[in-house]
């Protein structure tokens, strides 16, 4: 055999019959020499010292109690027990004792297989007959009393002790007394009741359970139970369950055998949580039996109401019947609440049939109609049952939107319901919306997708999703990043969203949700967006940044085509003005998680919408304030430095470099001018090393130019969504194309640049640079893509020869015949264009200076 170590706890049972704790260690089961056969050792946790040595005798009596404990005697009056911190390794021991005594691992005590009762008590003279029970009288109850409390330590004595009381019908008996002390007001017998029945249960005996929660005991058990020493007055829990709690029947339930387990199921579970104190450390597997016994108690329930078809049908035809009042609707809701909750009691293939039941009878097409109610309580139950149904199966759920999908208007659709409800959360915690929030996450995760020859789950949820639900969860993230010039339209906009998609009795808290907003920022002077300063606002945005950031790291092409189209991004960073730095940073992690993807594509983006602008603003309003905000920007360009990003490295030190370069408490910004020179070195030397002929743009292509495909993928997005922030750019045009002269291109270039003089960052009253940036998708195409207007502090790092705008510039957007923009690759070595470039960049005034 094997040596298998487990966590065990050692008790040995001292001369006043209570346990010592002699140490946790690990216990093994291998053959000892020296003791001559397969033994039980437990070497200490600490220090490896050993705790046991035990030889497993083939006539020892080894009992297995509470799953985690193993019992025996080895000599008169020294009981030992080994406490185990897993199942599986009392489980473990327990076959390794059996196979040296060739016993059943089933059988809780060894030697009960092949002998009598009576001979295994004769066999084994060190342990006791049964226990003789006191006559039940008045007089002899507090004997009785310390009898009981006295066993509880030893598991031998407990399982006599209970194996007495079933055998002579005591309980019944000691009840009938209770009674008797109840009449004549008799408390010290009270008292001593409340030990004794206490100490029944502590036996943990299911058979004694029986009894004692039969209809004939339990409410007797219950007075017992009221008369605890510790307290000057006796609770009144009878009266609790007699008269304060009412079973409510939403349907008339008539098999009374139902109806008789459900009254004890309530009332026994009154007593675990209600009525008997919190166990202790040593108690705590004192009442493992007690809880599976309300735990088969909820499994047969559930199993008897699946059964009886016609109940569930009739609860939900009640439920969706519009005649229905609400306050029926509200207990049959409940009902439903409650019935769920029961269900995870069921073993898996139960639970499976269960759920299927469930839906089949047409519990989603019933919660949608619910979840859409007024009253709050009913919304949260809803919630509760949709996230048990969510927990078991999402496939089930996704399967049943999609088809809806085909049937029903957007408006109407059960996850468009569960944004709405999100999005309507009045808790100012929006504990509700963090609850829906997250079944919105698992919903959407390709994780619990399933593929299959015939269908992709992934790919026509997905789709499903962002064709009809995603523009009603990023409502309000677009209502509240407008420009404030158009601030009205787009509160009616989204108003207009709004009814097409939330019921009437939404509209009125939404819309007040949102006009709220226009107060929160009348006279700020940080920028020219709004930016919601209402904390549950702010927290409801910070809620759907989250999602928003999970899709970026698991649905590849759908998000990404979406924020394109919807230029997302740059809405996203108009949240890093917020004066809730929490909401500063899901802005920032959702760009964080963009950039962590390395993707060209959102480079580009980045770098041609000018997106660092307002991520390197927050870092200089920051100042020298070493907080979460600082560290995480850093983390973002430090991260661009580490993995040599260099689209986006040149970009930053093009743009950004002046501002930065006084932040010296990190090497960052050096580190990414250094990686920005070596890579112009690099560049500079490999044309160098090429023939000047092949250095005429005649023979070059545009590497930047998107594939062929991808560009078609880009362009196959529906028309509604709008037009692409990123244009696909065009193909490289034939040199007839071009301008026909130098000075032509010149021209062009000095036009450029007036307007950018036009358009340099202005001062604010606070002294700093005011940056704003266009929300339109030509503010993010080529037009802008060298130098953007909306560009804060633009300065070209030092150059030796003076052209250095040039050289940092790759990409030049030059005029063609009819207004359209054409790619050209400007490289930063011809020669021939160096020379007659004499013009030096211009420089810029430093961000926040």
């Amino acid at each position: 055999m094997s040596d298998t170590r487990r966590r065990v706890k050692v008790y040995t049972l001292n001369e006043d019959r209570q346990w010592d704790d002699r140490g946790t260690g690990h216990v093994s089961s291998t053959y000892v020499e020296r003791l001559k056969g397969m033994s039980l050792l437990v070497r200490a946790e600490a220090d490896g010292s050993l705790l046991l040595e035990s030889k497993i005798n083939p006539n020892t009596a080894y009992q297995k109690q509470q799953d985690t404990l193993i019992v025996w005697s080895e000599a008169e009056n020294y009981d030992l027990a080994l406490s185990f911190q897993e199942k599986a390794g009392c489980d473990e021991i327990w076959e390794k004792i059996c196979q040296v005594q060739g016993k059943d691992p089933s059988v809780e005590v060894t030697q009960d297989l092949i002998e009598s009762e009576e001979e295994h008590i004769e066999e084994m003279p060190e342990t006791s007959p049964l226990i003789d029970l006191p006559s039940c009288e008045l007089n002899k109850l507090e004997e009785i009393a310390d009898l009981v409390t006295s066993v509880l330590s030893s598991p031998i004595r407990r399982e006599k002790l209970a194996l007495a009381l079933e055998n002579e019908g005591y309980i019944k008996k000691l009840l009938q007394l209770f009674q008797v002390c109840e009449n004549l007001e008799n408390t010290e017998g009270l008292h001593h009741l409340y030990e004794i029945i206490r100490g029944i249960l502590f036996l943990n005996k299911a058979t004694l359970f029986e009894v004692m929660f039969s209809d004939e005991c339990i409410m007797d058990v219950v007075g017992c139970l009221e008369y605890d020493p510790s307290l000057a007055q006796p609770k009144r829990h009878r009266e609790f369950l007699t008269k304060t709690a009412k079973f409510k029947e939403v349907i008339p339930i008539t098999d009374s055998e139902l109806r008789q387990k459900i009254h004890q199921t309530y009332r026994v579970q009154y007593i675990q949580d209600i009525i008997l104190p919190t166990p202790s450390v040593f108690e705590e597997n004192f009442l493992s039996t007690l809880t599976s016994f309300i735990f088969f108690n909820k499994v047969e329930i559930v199993s008897m109401l699946q059964e009886d078809e016609k109940f569930l049908s009739e609860v939900f035809a009640q439920l969706t019947d519009e005649a229905t009042d609400d306050d029926k609707r509200c207990e049959l809701v409940n009902f439903f609440k409650e019935f769920c909750a029961f269900s995870q009691t069921l073993q898996p293939q139960n639970r499976d049939a269960f759920f299927k039941t469930l839906a089949k009878l047409g519990i989603l097409p019933a919660l949608e109609i619910v979840m859409g109610m007024d009253d709050l309580q009913v919304r949260s139950a809803a919630t509760d049952i949709f996230s048990y149904l969510v927990e078991f199966s999402p496939s089930m759920v996704r399967e049943f939107v999609m088809q809806e999908a085909q049937q029903s208007d957007d408006d109407i659709l059960l996850i468009n319901v569960v944004i709405e409800q999100m999005i309507c959360d009045t808790d100012p915690e929006l504990g509700g919306a963090v609850q829906l929030m997250g079944l919105l996450r698992t919903l959407i995760d390709p994780e619990n997708m399933l593929a299959t020859a015939n269908k992709t789950e992934k790919s026509e949820f997905l789709n499903f999703f962002y064709n009809h639900c995603m523009h009603v969860l990023t409502a309000p993230l677009l209502a509240n990043t407008s420009e404030d010039k158009c601030e009205k339209e787009s509160f009616e906009l989204i108003k207009s969203l709004i009814k097409s998609f939330i019921y009437p009795y939404l509209l009125n808290i939404y819309s007040a949700f949102i006009f709220c907003l226009s107060d929160a920022v009348v006279g700020s002077t940080k920028s020219n967006t709004i930016c919601p300063d209402n904390y549950q606002t702010a927290q409801l945005l910070a809620l759907i940044l989250e999602l928003l950031t999970f899709c970026v790291e698991h649905h590849t092409y759908h998000i990404k085509n979406y924020i394109m189209n919807k230029d997302l991004l740059r809405r996203v960073l108009v949240l890093m003005n917020s004066k809730h730095t929490f909401l500063a940073l899901c802005a920032l992690r959702f760009m964080r998680r963009i950039i962590g993807l390395k993707d060209e594509f959102y480079n580009r983006y980045i770098t041609k919408g000018n997106l660092f602008e307002p991520v390197i603003n927050a870092l200089l309003d920051n100042g020298t304030r070493y907080n979460l905000l600082n560290s995480a920007v850093i983390e973002l360009f430090e991260f661009i430095r580490v993995e040599d990003i260099k689209s986006l490295i040149a970009h930053i030190v093009e743009n950004f470099y002046n501002a930065l370069e006084s932040i010296e408490y990190v090497q960052t910004f050096k580190g990414l001018k250094t990686k920005y020179e070596q890579e112009k070195d690099r560049q500079n030397q490999k044309l160098n090393s090429v023939p000047s002929i092949l250095r005429s743009n005649r023979f070059r292509r545009d590497a930047r130019a998107l594939e062929e495909d991808e560009e078609m993928w880009f362009n196959e997005d529906e028309e509604e969504e709008g037009e692409a922030v990123v244009p696909p750019v065009e193909k490289s045009k034939p040199e007839d194309d071009f301008p026909d002269s130098y000075e032509k291109f010149m021209e062009t270039k000095k036009a450029k640049e007036s307007e950018d003089k036009e358009n340099l960052p202005k001062r604010t009253s606070a002294g700093g640079f005011k940056f704003t940036f266009s929300h339109s998708a030509s503010a993010a195409n080529g037009a802008n893509s060298a130098n953007s207007k909306s560009v804060a502090a633009q300065t070209s790092p030092a150059s030796s020869n003076g052209s250095s705008s040039k050289n940092a510039t790759l990409t030049t957007a030059v005029t063609a015949t009819k207004g359209s923009l054409v790619g050209l690759v400007d490289y930063p070595d011809d020669e021939d264009d160096d020379e007659e470039e004499e013009t030096s960049p211009r420089k810029r005034p430093r961000l926040g200076s």
